[in-house]
C-alpha cells in the first residue's frame, strides 16, 4: 500500500511538474490533486526536491524506454535507426500535452550545475547521447562519439524549436540536417529501410 501511494505521488507530481513547471507547482496543489495528506507526502519524501528527483527518474526511465522502442520499431538497420530518431521526435512533439523536454525545463529552473536536480537532468541527456553513440557505432561510423554529439545537437535543437518557437516542422528540419551528417559519415543510405 505504501509503495502504491508513493508511486501515485510520483505519477501525479510528474504530470503537474510537466504541465505547470517545478517552482510553480506548490505542495498544496500537489496534495489537492493527488488526494494525499501532507504527512503521507513527507513520509515518502523529505522535501519537494526529493519528490522532483523521483519524478525525473521515472520520466527518464519511461521516456528512454519509449524512445528506444519506437526507434527499433520504425527501422531495422542501424543507419535507418539513426534517421528515424527524428521521426520519433515528431511523434513525441505531436502528443497531446507536449510541453517540451522535462529535463531541459528542470535544468532551466534549477540552473546551478551543482544542484542535484540539474545533475539528474544532465544525466538524462548523457544517457541519450550514449544511446545515439551506440547506434552510430553499430552503423559503422568512423567517429561514433563525434557523430552522436552532432546528431544530439540537432535533436536538442529540434526539441527547443518545437517547444519554445512552436515550430511544427522542427523534427523534419532536424532529419534533413541529420541526413547530410549521415551521408558524410556513413555514405549514402542505399535505399535501405529507414
Amino acid at each position: 500500500m505504501a509503495s502504491a501511494r508513493r508511486d501515485h505521488l510520483i505519477d501525479k507530481a510528474l504530470e503537474l511538474f510537466y504541465e505547470h513547471g517545478f517552482h510553480a507547482t506548490g505542495i498544496d496543489k500537489l496534495l489537492a490533486e493527488s488526494g494525499v495528506a501532507k504527512m503521507t507526502l513527507y513520509k515518502h519524501f523529505k522535501s519537494k526536491d526529493e519528490l522532483i528527483l523521483a519524478a525525473l527518474r521515472r520520466r527518464d526511465e519511461h521516456f528512454r524506454n519509449w524512445f528506444m522502442r519506437r526507434v527499433e520499431a520504425l527501422a531495422d538497420s542501424p543507419r535507418g535507426r539513426l534517421a528515424v530518431l527524428f521521426d520519433v521526435l515528431a511523434e513525441w512533439f505531436a502528443q497531446p500535452g507536449y510541453n517540451g523536454c522535462m529535463f531541459i525545463n528542470a535544468a532551466a529552473e534549477f540552473s546551478d550545475c551543482s544542484h542535484p536536480i540539474h545533475g539528474a537532468s544532465a544525466e538524462h541527456k548523457i544517457l541519450m547521447v550514449r544511446y545515439v553513440q551506440e547506434l552510430c557505432a553499430a552503423a559503422g561510423a568512423k567517429d561514433p562519439a563525434g557523430l552522436a554529439n552532432q546528431l544530439t545537437l540537432l535533436i536538442e535543437g529540434a526539441i527547443c524549436m518545437s517547444h519554445v518557437a512552436r515550430q511544427e516542422d522542427a523534427a523534419r528540419h532536424g532529419r534533413a540536417a541529420a541526413e547530410i551528417l549521415l551521408a558524410a559519415n556513413l555514405g549514402p543510405s542505399g535505399g535501405g529501410p529507414t
